[in-house]
């Protein structure tokens, strides 16, 4: 899940990755009120957060059920790993 700051509104980008998918997919997406409830579920459920306001801002641009842009998967399988590894340490 990814979360960003643009002029002091909420921003938030949910990305999913199931293993038959070529890439991630935006799965949810929502700003100012919204994404401040959404993350406060997903606190609360312990799913993984990662606050990046430049890729929450590029990723907004995108539609629910999207890809993730090309320019973003670098970053975005950083990501990915840096979750995999944290939750194995558990």
């Amino acid at each position: 899940m990814e979360r960003g700051k643009n002029n002091s509104e909420c921003q938030l980008v949910a990305l999913k990755y199931p293993e038959d998918a070529d890439c991630p997919f935006i799965s949810a997406k929502a700003k100012g009120k919204v994404a401040e409830k959404l993350l406060k579920i997903a606190r609360e459920n312990k799913v993984p957060l990662v606050q990046d306001d430049f890729l929450a801002g590029v990723l907004t641009f995108e539609e629910i059920g999207n890809a993730i842009p090309l320019e973003t998967w670098e970053i975005v399988a950083k990501i990915f790993a840096h979750i995999a590894k944290s939750a194995g340490k558990n």
